[in-house]
């Protein structure tokens, strides 16, 4: 079990149902404020770190209301974009792990804002455009072969589109290094872009080893477990065992009566409805 399972066993049931709707609604407010003050966001609510130092921590969250774009029409395809792709992924992840990519991608852009103050002297604010592309990195991972209409009217497979994305993300890196821009203001803008996208790849790429083996979120494998988590819950509506206990492990026996703090799981490599107690459910050889 790597270290994603066992920080979704022990912090799993506080994660935000949904959360890309709360995103979504925190890029509408940050629309709307644009359309009505156009320098509020940078002066009170953007990553300005010299700020954050000066007692203005707010902004550490405050960040993210940054829309995607400034255009009310794309917009509004932006909005709907990335809420498919946060959504297709809490289904294919579970809330828990959505959470922990879109924070960790969140707390990267932090930490790279803080070490180009650090280093460049300069507060430079880094929104949210990296932090959406990473989301679309994983979701193309997951889901290669689906398509988008590019322009409305050409069809092209994500793992396309994602390789587009990947030599964008190359070409920001590569912009900090080139000598025309090494001392001037635009190098200090690039280096920080290029750190940005550093760390929205590196995000990925932590979650994507971590992960392991994809191949287990993917559509078929996603409406198999679907089926089995319904299977699951009829079964246990007509399951009841001896004494009034809910829950009954398949390798020792105990059920929640022995002790109130044991956690019962379903494998859903054993073939039938088998539970077991948190100390057997990775350790019991799965019924075939």
């Amino acid at each position: 079990m790597n270290w994603i399972s066992k920080l979704e066993r022990k912090f799993g049931r506080y994660a935000i149902q949904n959360l890309m709707f709360y995103v979504i609604a925190l890029y509408t407010v940050g629309f709307a404020l644009s359309l009505v003050a156009p320098e509020f966001y940078y002066q009170y609510l953007s990553l300005n770190i010299e700020a954050v130092f000066h007692g203005q921590i707010w902004r550490l969250v405050t960040f993210l209301m940054q829309p995607p774009n400034s255009s009310a029409l794309f917009m509004v395809f932006a909005l709907y974009l990335y809420y498919m792709i946060g959504r297709q992924l809490e289904y294919a992840w579970g809330a828990f792990r959505f959470n922990l990519y879109f924070f960790t991608g969140a707390l990267f852009h932090i930490l790279a804002a803080i070490l180009v103050y650090v280093i460049a002297g300069v507060s430079f604010p880094l929104g949210t455009f990296y932090l959406n592309l990473s989301l679309f990195f994983a979701f193309a991972a997951l889901y290669p072969n689906e398509q988008f209409l590019l322009f409305m009217v050409i069809p092209i497979k994500v793992k396309y589109l994602a390789w587009l994305d990947a030599a964008y993300f190359g070409y920001a890196i590569l912009q900090a290094f080139l000598p025309a821009y090494r001392g001037s203001v635009f190098g200090i803008v690039y280096k920080a872009n290029a750190l940005a996208a550093v760390v929205s790849i590196l995000n990925f790429l932590i979650f994507y080893v971590s992960t392991r083996n994809m191949k287990r979120y993917s559509p078929k494998e996603v409406r198999r477990k679907k089926a089995y988590k319904k299977a699951v819950y009829e079964a246990k509506r007509e399951q009841h065992y001896e004494g009034g206990a809910k829950h009954k492990c398949a390798v020792c026996g105990r059920t929640e009566l022995d002790d109130e703090n044991l956690e019962f799981r379903y494998c859903s490599k054993c073939n039938g409805n088998y539970e077991y107690c948190q100390d057997h459910l990775f350790t019991h050889e799965h019924v075939k």
